[in-house]
C-alpha cells in the first residue's frame, strides 16, 4: 500500500474505527516494518505532532510513535525523537497532573485532562527487544494520551473541562496563568477514569 492512502482518521468521520481496541502485535508480523515507516513518515512531516497511537491512520495495531515529550518543545518544529514502542503495557502509575489536551483525531477539542506524573512501562523496541521505562512528568502524560487511544479511549472522554478553539486560540489560551503543564502531587495511586 502506498504511503499517501494512509489519512488521518477523525471523529467527524471514523469515530467508530477509533473506538476499537488495537491488536497486538505479533513477532514476524510481516507488515511491521511498513507500518511503522507510514507512521514515521506521517509524523514527520507534521511538525506540530507531540506522538502518534498507529489507529489514528488506519492501523488498529498496538504501536505508539513518540516525538515531542517535554513540555518545552511543545511550540518547536524541530524536535523529533522519534520512539518506536509495540505493544506497550503499563505497569503502574502514581501521582496526578493536568494539562490542557489536544488531538489531531479529536479536531478543535482541547479538555482539561488528569494523568499520572509517573508510569512505569514495558514495551517491544522495533527489533522486539522488551524494554522497561520509567516516564515522569510530561513524558507519562504524552504516552498515557497515546496509550488511550489503543484502547479507544479519547481524551474527550476523560476530560474535565472541554472546549473549542483554534490552534492560534490554544496557544494564547496555553499561556494564560494555570493553563500549562501543572503536576498536582507525584506520589500517591493514580486511578484511571476508563481504563481498567
Amino acid at each position: 500500500m502506498v504511503v499517501d492512502e494512509y489519512k488521518l482518521k477523525t471523529i467527524e468521520k471514523d469515530e467508530k474505527f477509533l473506538r476499537q481496541v488495537s491488536k497486538d502485535v505479533k513477532k514476524g508480523d510481516k507488515d511491521l516494518k511498513h507500518d511503522i515507516d507510514v507512521i514515521s513518515k506521517f509524523c514527520k512531516e507534521r511538525e506540530s505532532l507531540l506522538a502518534f497511537a498507529a489507529i489514528q491512520i488506519g492501523i488498529p495495531k498496538k504501536i505508539i510513535y513518540l516525538k515531542k515529550t517535554n513540555v518545552e518543545d511543545l511550540e518547536k518544529d524541530d524536535i523529533d525523537e522519534e520512539i518506536i514502542m509495540i505493544n506497550p503495557k503499563i505497569i503502574k502509575e502514581e501521582g496526578e497532573t493536568n494539562f490542557w489536551e489536544v488531538c489531531a483525531s479529536c479536531l478543535d477539542n482541547i479538555g482539561k485532562v488528569k494523568r499520572p506524573y509517573k508510569i512505569k512501562i514495558k514495551y517491544l523496541d522495533v527489533n522486539f527487544n522488551e524494554k522497561e521505562e520509567i516516564l515522569e512528568g510530561f513524558k507519562a502524560t504524552v504516552f498515557s494520551h497515546e496509550y488511550d487511544h489503543l484502547y479507544g479511549i479519547l481524551h474527550i472522554d476523560i476530560a474535565d473541562t472541554l472546549y473549542q478553539m483554534t490552534k492560534e486560540e490554544r496557544k494564547k489560551f496555553r499561556k494564560q496563568d494555570g493553563n500549562g503543564y501543572n503536576i498536582i502531587r507525584k506520589t500517591g495511586k493514580y486511578v484511571h477514569p476508563l481504563r481498567k
